[in-house]
């Protein structure tokens, strides 16, 4: 096993030669070459897809697992649209991103390029393979793949259709390989290879980015968790305020962007929990409140009948602060200030996505100012945290590591600078 992670992780970094030389129109081709293949072999992707979801009922996956692995035609048309998507977008390869002359003569500049050999580790949903392929691809970064071994069948064909449109057109398969073992210990391999292997990407829950960070002798880009905050200021528009809290909690509550922790500060708190709170309840989320907004919600229920579920609206613990629920349960504090939410947001946050909904334009500055998560929104959906949604095309994963990318990874972010030197013969005295 150690042989094979060590000899797939040699052809990757000798592909990556390769791979950094490739035109903009060359990558683009592959691109639009796998998008075409994932049509063509929709029979063939979805035959072997399921067999994972097979062996998952079998081994009692829970229902939404199931769902994040299976591999429908509306899952297939995202991934066709993502690579489209992916070939459209500015080449990010050889752009000078600055430049400047010395007093010597010297003309210095520098240039974007690519990372190299890229290891994303991840887990269920098989499509990740090729929204990583296609960025890491563009970006003129090789592969190496392992997902989770539930999607084994499913990551293997879509692996085969990515490396056929590869060699077809003119590059080698091995920029990108997916590691084709499921025992665990192969990634503990792969965490090695640091003479090959120049970035690791973890993708999944916060133990699968544990264990990557613990066990990595390469550079790691991670996320934790995602523990998001909206705070409604005492000046927020209450019907924005609602759709956007809305939104941010129940539009996809299994995701990392999702919102966490409701902040409502003291002075909007009684006409704005109330009607949260009802339309919260009646989508089935579990409300763990502060001792403030229990009263205001225990006061409610006498006259609402929708908010009198006891079951669920419960008082917050300390540990709901810093969970991250993936789930229909949102944490709900009223805060005295602006200045106490924030604290709040560093005390407790994640360094994800955080929101204020407020119409007081210079409050909203000092908050995007102060708060220092990857992505600070202003009357705007936790769920905007989103490489696509931002522009950045198919996203290969968001890092909450300030250095070297921070936020939704897209194009630019698979690749590093160098500087370039032009001279005409100086020395330096």
């Amino acid at each position: 096993m150690e042989s094979t992670i060590k000899d797939i992780a040699v052809r990757a970094k000798a592909a990556s030669r390769k791979m950094a030389v490739a035109s903009t129109q060359q990558k683009n081709l592959i691109l639009h070459a796998i998008a075409d293949k994932l049509l063509s072999h929709k029979e063939k992707i979805q035959h072997e897809n399921a067999k994972d979801i097979e062996a998952a009922i079998e081994k009692g996956l829970s229902a939404a697992m199931i769902d994040r692995l299976r591999i429908s035609e509306a899952t297939i048309q995202s991934m066709v649209k993502g690579l489209n998507e992916v070939a459209e977008l500015p080449d990010p390869v050889g752009q000078v991103t600055k430049q400047w002359k010395r007093p010597n003569g010297l003309d210095v500049s520098k240039m974007r390029i690519p990372l190299g050999v890229i290891a994303m580790i991840y887990e269920s949903r098989p499509n990740v393979t090729v929204d990583a392929a296609a960025l890491c691809l563009k970006a003129g970064n090789c592969a190496i793949l392992r997902g989770g071994s539930e999607a084994f069948n499913s990551n293997m064909v879509l692996a085969q259709i990515i490396q056929e449109a590869l060699t077809e057109n003119g590059l080698v398969k091995d920029a990108v390989q997916v590691i084709p073992i499921k025992d665990r210990t192969a990634v503990t391999y792969l965490l090695k290879q640091e003479e090959s292997i120049d970035l690791v990407i973890p993708r999944g829950g916060e133990a699968l980015i544990r264990f990557v960070v613990q066990h990595s002798t390469i550079p790691v880009l991670k996320h934790y968790k995602g523990v998001c905050h909206a705070y409604i200021d005492r000046v927020a528009d209450i019907e924005l305020a609602v759709k956007v809290c809305f939104n941010s909690k129940v539009q996809r509550p299994g995701v990392c962007n999702a919102m966490e922790t409701l902040l409502v500060h003291k002075d909007i708190a009684p006409q704005f929990i109330p009607v949260i709170a009802k339309k919260l309840l009646e989508a089935r989320v579990e409300l763990r409140c502060c001792q403030s907004t229990f009263d205001i919600l225990k006061n409610t229920s006498k006259s609402n009948e929708v908010i009198h579920k006891v079951d669920k609206i419960i008082k917050a613990q300390e540990s709901d602060w810093t969970a991250e629920y993936l789930d229909l349960i949102l944490a709900v504090k009223t805060v005295g200030s602006m200045s106490e939410a924030i604290e709040h947001i560093s005390s407790y946050g994640s360094d994800h996505t955080d929101v204020i909904i407020t119409t007081d334009m210079d409050r909203a500055e000092r908050f995007i100012r102060t708060v220092s998560s990857s992505m600070v929104a202003v009357n705007a959906s936790t769920r905007f945290n989103d490489g696509g949604e931002l522009g950045l095309g198919a996203e290969i994963g968001i890092s909450t590591s300030k250095l070297h990318a921070f936020g939704p990874m897209g194009l630019e972010e698979l690749t590093t600078t160098k500087f370039v030197v032009r001279g005409t013969g100086q020395i330096r005295l």
